[in-house]
């Protein structure tokens, strides 16, 4: 969404994001919807990519889990960081002769960095997030009851 605003812009709406993100998820979308239409008469493609997942944006604010563990689950830093050890173990590899292969090399990459993988922030409170997905998802199978 920043790369359709000028260098001038970009702070100034960097700063909107991130104090629309500390708020609860009403009031943020809320902020953000503002932004949008303050952005829509001049940036137009910066709105729209700022309202086509503004709904998910706001997923984990939803959940209103703590702070440590939010701010893990907003990062892709979980993600990355193993794609990266793969793909720095396995980039010589130039002949995949078969899926099993690959498979067997990236799990031996993951294995060799299992040493090196830090606890996630906010560990001691995963088992809240598997409650509130849970309680998601209860709530989710009742509204599907109710409509059928």
């Amino acid at each position: 969404m920043l790369g359709y605003l000028p260098d001038e812009q970009k702070d100034q709406v960097k700063c909107a994001m991130k104090a629309a993100f500390s708020m609860k998820a009403d009031k943020g979308r809320q902020k953000l919807n503002q932004l949008a239409k303050w952005l829509e008469r001049e940036y137009p493609s910066a709105s729209g990519s700022l309202l086509e997942g503004i709904d998910e944006m706001f997923t984990i604010n939803k959940l209103g889990l703590p702070k440590a563990l939010c701010r893990c689950l907003c990062s892709t830093n979980v993600i990355e960081s193993p794609n990266s050890g793969i793909r720095s173990r396995t980039h010589r590899v130039k002949n995949w002769q078969t899926h099993v292969m690959v498979v067997r090399w990236a799990a031996a990459s993951l294995l060799d960095m299992e040493k090196r993988f830090k606890r996630v922030m906010g560990y001691q409170q995963l088992w809240m997030l598997e409650v509130k997905l849970k309680e998601s998802e209860e709530e989710r199978i009742d509204d599907k009851s109710k409509v059928a």
